[in-house]
């Protein structure tokens, strides 16, 4: 799901997500005691959050591995042009695509893959191979995660913004929770 581009995050959302970042279990008075804000802020920020698809589902922060998937994988997929709905409906079918995108270069559709092994990775790319509009695949093994997803250094720069009177882009001053 993506953010609508009428809702973008302010400093308060960043301080709000960081704060849980450090204590993911903390309530929201908790928060508002360590952020110096109104209970009923942090509760209804939290709230606006999670409709607008800003924070996404708890189960995107699990580590594969923790469910037997040690292999990752990203597969680059050329796919029919006429066929994507069917592409797309096929690999969402399949549990062990977690993630793709829509790329410009030689491949149309990148997704990323988990596998018990190299050889579920083989059974997996067999099974997406047999989705009607798939024509191509192209696989590399990721033999180290050197860097994962991180965020904390974009939302530090959110939350610094206001004090520093650039807050612009986010719409301070709004006079939302």
């Amino acid at each position: 799901m993506t953010i609508t581009a009428s809702r973008t995050l302010d400093s308060l959302d960043g301080r709000i997500i960081l704060a849980l970042d450090k204590d993911p279990e903390a309530s929201a008075l908790a928060l508002s005691r360590t952020l110096g804000v109104a209970r009923n802020t942090v509760h209804a920020r939290l709230a606006r959050l999670e409709r607008s698809g800003a924070l996404r589902s708890f189960s995107r922060r699990l580590d594969p591995a923790a469910l037997g998937y040690e292999l990752m994988a990203f597969l680059s997929l050329s796919i029919s042009q006429t066929r994507t709905g069917s592409v797309e409906d096929g690999l969402a079918a399949i549990p062990e695509v977690i993630e793709v995108h829509a790329t410009t270069g030689d491949a149309d559709l990148m997704a990323k893959v988990v596998a018990r092994g190299t050889a579920d990775l083989y059974r997996i790319t067999n099974q997406i191979l047999e989705i009607e509009g798939i024509e191509r695949t192209s696989t590399a093994i990721s033999i180290l995660e050197l860097m994962p997803p991180r965020y904390d250094g974009l939302i530090s720069r959110l939350s610094k913004e206001e004090s520093r009177g650039v807050d612009q882009i986010s719409g301070a001053g709004r006079q939302e929770p």
